[in-house]
């Protein structure tokens, strides 16, 4: 077997195709992958970066002196993030935004196998929706309702970066005016992490103008035998 289609979708953003290829560092010997629009997104193989979203940020919040109880995830993805999440015992919520209903469907009747054990989680609120939309909406808590409905963390992982867009209408995910709404969603000392697939010099300038701070992570991945890195960065509200 070299590759097998598993799922295909049509939803706002295009078309969607999950497929199960031959790979060595995969548990059997295979890897399931995610491509949108002809493009690759991720697989089940490389997820180190996916997985440090959640867990660097959570480390450092921890060494910061605060608990991060109420978390945001945009974009479910292979739900590598999520997962990290909520193996930390003090997450009580996370709310997953995630526009493409196709892809919430595979994960929860097991086309992604470790899916239904991940949306089975009684913290877990799973939202179809465009992420931008939802943040700006009534939906989505402000730090003005109750310091205790806001987010602790915010962890988004929609595109592959503002340079390198696969759906140009995410493009405001990394401008000011929509971090700034990120920024308000946010509780006090709460963090924002975005995940993107290159370097970009423009986005930290952008959520150093929101923030006041912003710090770079670069992830080393290894994607199919390259050596590459993809980046996280990180603002605090401080």
């Amino acid at each position: 077997m070299q590759e097998t289609e598993l799922a295909r979708s049509t939803g706002p953003t295009g078309e969607l195709v999950l497929r199960r290829r031959r790979d060595e560092r995969g548990e059997d010997g295979t890897a399931i992958e995610l491509r949108a629009n002809g493009v690759f997104v991720m697989d089940t193989v490389e997820t180190a970066s996916e997985q440090a979203m959640a867990t660097a940020t959570l480390a450092a919040s921890r060494r910061s002196g605060r608990t991060p109880r109420r978390v945001l995830v945009g974009g479910l993805g292979l739900g590598f993030t999520l997962g990290e999440v909520l193996a930390d015992a003090f997450v009580e919520h996370v709310t997953v935004v995630e526009i493409e209903a196709g892809l919430v469907g595979w994960m929860r009747d097991g086309t992604i196998p470790h899916g239904p054990a991940l949306l089975a989680d009684e913290r877990v609120e799973l939202v179809t929706a465009d992420i931008a939309d939802f943040l700006r909406s009534s939906d989505a808590p402000a730090d003005d309702v109750a310091d205790d409905a806001a987010y602790d963390l915010v962890l988004l992982d929609v595109d592959n970066g503002p340079g390198y867009l696969v759906h140009e209408s995410n493009a405001d995910l990394y401008e000011a005016p929509l971090l700034g709404v990120v920024r308000d969603r946010m509780t006090e000392g709460g963090t924002l992490v975005i995940w993107s697939a290159f370097e970009e010099p423009e986005l930290p300038l952008e959520m150093q103008d929101v923030f006041g701070n912003c710090r770079a992570l670069a992830i080393p991945v290894d994607l199919q035998g390259r050596e590459e890195q993809y980046w996280l960065y990180a603002s605090s509200r401080l």
